[in-house]
């Protein structure tokens, strides 16, 4: 009796637990609107998109991190950042020379900006290494580490994904990966919080808007 009883209360404790955290999940994502001014620049990221990632971009995904960057705020600056997509001076005049077809580096151009984060992106993507002696990678894991790289730089990530492969942790899983640290601790914070945001709590709010593509991360 005494141990029905008890199973009876964990399930009732595991049960409000999980839907205390439903609620939260919902809270958190009820406070996020997607700004009207970005219908202005939905058809720009479509056809940027399709160019860089084919028929089936990532239309949605792309939008949540302009939303993550700028709001959608061609006039957003920060103390090393500018624009719609928040490149620093030296990356945008940087990026033609891989990315050729987005033209002469202009942040503030929202066209010249959106051209430039499709392409970006699908390099980042695309340059994500598969470590040997680890487990499968996921689609979700490429493209938080594309994120993370397209935030932080490529050289911190790749240094933070040997330290944890020496440590005995996966390095081609994202969650295995984010407690180890090469860089500053804040920098640290917001690199591995700038994939969570954008894959999953603004990435599904475009996907329910109707922006086009699918999500990769559960």
């Amino acid at each position: 009796m005494k141990r029905a009883l008890r199973a009876v209360v964990w399930f009732l404790v595991g049960f409000i637990a999980t839907v205390a955290l439903l609620l939260a999940f919902q809270s958190a994502h009820a406070q996020v609107r997607i700004p009207p001014v970005a219908t202005t620049y939905r058809l720009a990221i479509e056809r940027e998109a399709v160019r860089n990632f084919g028929l089936e971009a990532p239309v949605a995904r792309l939008a949540a991190q302009v939303h993550q960057e700028s709001s959608w705020d061609p006039r957003a600056e920060s103390p090393y950042a500018q624009g719609l997509t928040q490149f620093t001076p030296a990356t945008a005049r940087w990026l033609p020379t891989v990315c050729p077809a987005v033209g002469a580096p202009d942040p503030w151009d929202p066209q010249w900006a959106l051209r430039a984060q499709a392409c970006y992106m699908a390099w980042l993507y695309g340059r994500v290494p598969v470590y040997r002696y680890a487990g499968p990678m996921s689609a979700c894991t490429r493209w938080a580490y594309a994120f993370r790289a397209y935030n932080g730089g490529e050289g911190a990530l790749q240094r933070e994904r040997l330290l944890a492969q020496r440590g005995g942790a996966d390095a081609n899983d994202w969650r295995a990966v984010e407690p180890f640290n090469a860089r500053a601790s804040w920098a640290h914070r917001e690199n591995v919080g700038y994939p969570r945001r954008i894959l999953l709590a603004l990435e599904p709010i475009y996907l329910a808007a109707g922006w086009p593509g699918q999500a990769v991360c559960p």
